[in-house]
C-alpha cells in the first residue's frame, strides 16, 4: 500500500501524510507529476482524503464507529471550504468547548478525526493564524500535541526533504552551466590556490600553494589543506608551490624593471597609502633603470638599504580603480621561507605571481572568488606587459553563513586566545571542525550541488545543510539509548524478569543491514528524571522495546524531585494508545554495566548573525558556547570507532568524539536542521561545562545593548504592564 503526495498540492493533504506516518500502513511517494494525493490499496486508488484518513484510520484500528466521528469529518469539510473569519471562529469556538472537557475528539483515543481536522487546521494559513492568537486554548492544546508527535515531526521533515531533492535534481546540471569563455572540452585547465595560513574552508585541477609570504605560511598547514581534501573526496591532477617559481618571478621582475614598466620606491608605508588614494605620484615614479636595478639588487641582497625599498608595477597614477595605482609587487622579507630556507629576502606578492604562475603552469581558467574582481584588470594587465600566455578569469562568490566567520584572521584569534581548542574545533567553519561535529562528505557535495558556483553575494543559514546531512544519516546510524545521569530515576518493575534478561535487537529497526545490540531487561531500571516528572498517578507509558506499563506508586523528595517509582508491566497493552514513549536502561550490574559518556553541544561563537568591518569581534563573543551533560549509556556503545555516527533515540544523532581528558567516551549532537538545534543559545542560562556557572545576559544599569538604534523612552513608563488573559479557564493562583 503506498501514498502518493505531489509537494505543491495546495492545500497540501497533512492529514493523509500524517497518518500514514503515526499508523505506519502505506508508504509515501512524493511525485511532483501526481494530480493529488492518492492511496493505492490492492489494485485500487483513492483520491478524496477523506477516504484516505478513513481507510487507513480502520486498518490501523483506530476507526471508532461512533456517532461522532462523522460529524468531525463534515467539519473538516466545511472548515476548509469557508473564508470568512467570523465563519472560521464559530468552528474554533466549538471546537474549543468540546475540547475544554474532551482529549480527543470523537472517543478516549486518538481517532481518524483528530487526524482529518488537525489536516485541515493546518492547510489553512488563515484558520491556523485564528487558532494560534491565543483565545482557544484547549484547541490550541489539541493542535499542537498532534503537531508534536514523533511521527508528525517525521512527516513535515519528509515534505521538506522532498522539496529539497527536488530542488537539487533540477538545479545541478543548469547551475554548472559556467560558460566558460574559450573553454574547449578536455582542455580546461584550473587551480584551487590556497594560501596556507590557516585550515581550509569550506577536466585538470592544479592544487597551488600560495606560499609567498614567509610570516603566515607553514608546512603544517599545507598537510592539513592536502588531508581536508582527502576528507573531501578531493584529488587534485598535481600540487606545486609559488616557490617553486620564485627564479622566474624574479626574472620577470627585472623585465619589468628593463622595460620601464615598474620602478623601486622607499616611500613609507602610511604616505604610500595616502598618495595611492588621493592619486599623487611618488617622487621616484620617474628614476632611471640603472638606479631602479640598484635597488632592487639591495632588496635581494637583505641589505639595510635594501629593506627600505619595495618594487611597484607602473601602472597609473590615478585610475578609478584604485587597485592599478602602482600597487606593490615585490617585498622584503627577511624571515627564512618554510621550503627555500634563507635563499630569498625578497618575495613576490599574490597580484604578480599568480598571473604568472597561471601562465607558466597552463591554467586556462582562474576561477576564483569575487573579493578579486576589482583586481582583475590588474591580473590582466600583469599578463599583457611580460607577454604571457591568456589566462581567463570566472568570478564565484564564497559561501557565507550566519553566525559564522570565515575570515581566517579573526578564526587565528579564536585560536590564539584558546576560546577554541584548535582548527579541529567542532565550532569552526574549517571543513575538518565541521566534518568533527558529523557533517558527511555526501552532504557537503549535495549541499554545493544545491548552491551552485553563484555570483550572489548571500549569507545563508545552517539550517538546509544539516538538514541535508540528516538526510544522508538517518538511513544507516544504529540506535543506542542514553539516560542523562544527573538524578535519574530508580524504577522497580513489578511483572518484570526475576533475574536479567539479554535479547538481541536491531539497532536500526529500518535497516536491518545495520547489525544488531544486546539488550538488557531487568527489574530494577533507570529513568531520565524529566520523564518521571511527567507521570501521572496510574497512567499507562511504552517502554521503547519493551511494553507498556503502569504508574503504581512515586516517590518525591523535598525538593519535588522524583527519587523512585514503582510501575507493573502490562505486556498486552497498546502501544498507540500511550502518549509516552520512554527510553530507560537496566540497573547498573557488573555483568551488564552501563557506559559513563559526556555529551557535548555547542553555540556559535559570535552572538551578531553578521559582522561589520568596525565591528571588534571580541565585543560579540558569548561566554559560554560549549555545553556538557553526563550520561548514562547502554553497553553496546564501547564497540564504537572515533568518528563513528550514531542516534540517542529521543536525543538526537551525535558522532563518537574518542576519549575525553576523563576518560568517558565523548560524543558530540550532531545539528538535524530544525530551528531550536541551529538556533543560537547566546544568554539562554545553560551550564558551562567550564566554569560550571550559567550563561545569563547581562541585566541592570551596565548593560549596553549592540543595537546602533537610538533610545527612546518607554511609551507606557518603567513599570511593566501585565496584559489581561482573555481565556476561558478559571483563575487559580501560582502553586
Amino acid at each position: 500500500m503506498s501514498l502518493t503526495l505531489p509537494t505543491k498540492a495546495s492545500p497540501f493533504p497533512y492529514a493523509s501524510l500524517a497518518i500514514a506516518t503515526y499508523t505506519q500502513k502505506a508508504d509515501l511517494n512524493f511525485d511532483e507529476t501526481a494530480a493529488g494525493v492518492s492511496l493505492n490499496l490492492n489494485d485500487n486508488q483513492y483520491t478524496s482524503e477523506e477516504e484516505i484518513v478513513r481507510i487507513l484510520a480502520k486498518i490501523a484500528g483506530i476507526s471508532e464507529e461512533s456517532t461522532k466521528e462523522p460529524i468531525y469529518f463534515a467539519l473538516a469539510k466545511t472548515l476548509a471550504t469557508i473564508t470568512g473569519v467570523p465563519d472560521i471562529l464559530n468552528i474554533l469556538d466549538s471546537l474549543d468547548d468540546h475540547l475544554a472537557y474532551h482529549t480527543f475528539l470523537a472517543d478516549n483515543e486518538i481517532t481518524g478525526a483528530d487526524w482529518i481536522l488537525w489536516g485541515t487546521i493546518r492547510a489553512s494559513i488563515k484558520t491556523l493564524g485564528l487558532l494560534k492568537n491565543g483565545q482557544h486554548v484547549h484547541a490550541l492544546r489539541w493542535f499542537s500535541y498532534f503537531e508534536s508527535l514523533e511521527s508528525t515531526q517525521a512527516a513535515l521533515a519528509s515534505i521538506v526533504a522532498a522539496k529539497a531533492n527536488k530542488a537539487r535534481n533540477s538545479k545541478t546540471a543548469a547551475s554548472f552551466a559556467l560558460g566558460l569563455q574559450n573553454a574547449k572540452e578536455g582542455e580546461v585547465v584550473t587551480r584551487f590556490p590556497p594560501e596556507p595560513s590557516g585550515y581550509l574552508h569550506i577536466g585538470k585541477m592544479i592544487v597551488r600553494f600560495d606560499d609567498t609570504n614567509p610570516t603566515k605560511e607553514r608546512t603544517e598547514f599545507e598537510q592539513t589543506i592536502l588531508e581536508d581534501l582527502e576528507l573531501m573526496g578531493i584529488k587534485g591532477d598535481t600540487i606545486s608551490h609559488t616557490s617553486d617559481y620564485f627564479d622566474q618571478i624574479y626574472d620577470f621582475g627585472i623585465k619589468m624593471i628593463q622595460t620601464g614598466k615598474a620602478y623601486t620606491d622607499d616611500t613609507e608605508q602610511t604616505q604610500m597609502r595616502e598618495e595611492r588614494g588621493k592619486g599623487i605620484a611618488s617622487a621616484h615614479r620617474e628614476d632611471s633603470v640603472k638606479d631602479n636595478l640598484m635597488h632592487f639588487a639591495e632588496m635581494r641582497s637583505g641589505t639595510p638599504e635594501g629593506l627600505r625599498w619595495c618594487l611597484r608595477a607602473k601602472i597609473s597614477v590615478d585610475d578609478q580603480n584604485k587597485t592599478l595605482r602602482d600597487p606593490v609587487i615585490y617585498r622584503c622579507n627577511v624571515i627564512p621561507h618554510h621550503r627555500t630556507g634563507q635563499k630569498w629576502k625578497i618575495y613576490p606578492t599574490y597580484d604578480f605571481a599568480c598571473p604568472i604562475v597561471d601562465a607558466l603552469e597552463g591554467v586556462s581558467h582562474a576561477l576564483r572568488t569575487m573579493e578579486y574582481r576589482e583586481r582583475n584588470a590588474q591580473y590582466y594587465w600583469m599578463i599583457e606587459a611580460l607577454d604571457l600566455r591568456p589566462v581567463l578569469i570566472w568570478d564565484f562568490s564564497r559561501l557565507n553563513f550566519i553566525y559564522t566567520l570565515l575570515s581566517k584572521r579573526k578564526l587565528h584569534w579564536f585560536v590564539d586566545n584558546k576560546i577554541v581548542k584548535g582548527w579541529d574545533d567542532p565550532r569552526f567553519p574549517t571543513v575538518r571542525g565541521i566534518r568533527r561535529r558529523g557533517m558527511t562528505v555526501e552532504a557537503l557535495k549535495q549541499f554545493m550541488l544545491t548552491q551552485g558556483p553563484s555570483q550572489s553575494l548571500v549569507s545563508l543559514e545552517w539550517d538546509s545543510i544539516w538538514a541535508l546531512n540528516k538526510k544522508v544519516i538517518d538511513p544507516v546510524a544504529p540506535r543506542f539509548w542514553a539516560i542523562i545521569k544527573e538524578k535519574c530515576v530508580r524504577v522497580t518493575i513489578n511483572g518484570g524478569p526475576t533475574g536479567v534478561e539479554v535479547k538481541r535487537l536491531p539497532l536500526h529497526k529500518k535497516n536491518p543491514e545495520v547489525g544488531e545490540k544486546q539488550t538488557v531487561y531487568s527489574s530494577a531500571i533507570l529513568l531520565e528524571q524529566e520523564d518521571a516528572a511527567s507521570f501521572e498517578d496510574q497512567e499507562e507509558i511504552t517502554f521503547m522495546d519493551w511494553g507498556n506499563a503502569f504508574v503504581r506508586s512515586k516517590e518525591v523528595g523535598e525538593d519535588g524531585e522524583v527519587t523512585s517509582l514503582v510501575m507493573e508491566l502490562n505486556l498486552d497493552g497498546d502501544f498507540r494508545k500511550t502518549k509516552k514513549k520512554i527510553t530507560w536502561l537496566a540497573e547498573h550490574t557488573d555483568a551488564h554495566p552501563l557506559i559513563e559518556v559526556n555529551l557535548l553541544d555547542y553555540d556559535y561563537l559570535i552572538t551578531k548573525k553578521k559582522l561589520e568591518e568596525e565591528d571588534d569581534v571580541r565585543d560579540f563573543v558569548p561566554p559560554v558556547t560549549e555545553f556538557c551533560e553526563e550520561a548514562l549509556a547502554d553497553a553496546n556503545v564501547k564497540t564504537l570507532k572515533s568518528g563513528d555516527i550514531i542516534q540517542f533515540e529521543r536525543k538526537g544523532y551525535f558522532i563518537f568524539d574518542g576519549l575525553a581528558e576523563n576518560g568517558k567516551l565523548q560524543f558530540i549532537k550532531i545539528p538535524d536542521g530544525r530551528a531550536a538545534g541551529v538556533a543560537s543559545k547566546a544568554g539562554k542560562g545553560v551550564v558551562s561545562p567550564e566554569a560550571g556557572g550559567f550563561a545569563t545576559p547581562p541585566t541592570g544599569a551596565d548593560f549596553q545593548s549592540a543595537s546602533k538604534m537610538y533610545k527612546v523612552d518607554r511609551v507606557y513608563g518603567e513599570e511593566d504592564v501585565l496584559p489581561a488573559s482573555s481565556t476561558k479557564m478559571y483563575r487559580v493562583e501560582n502553586v
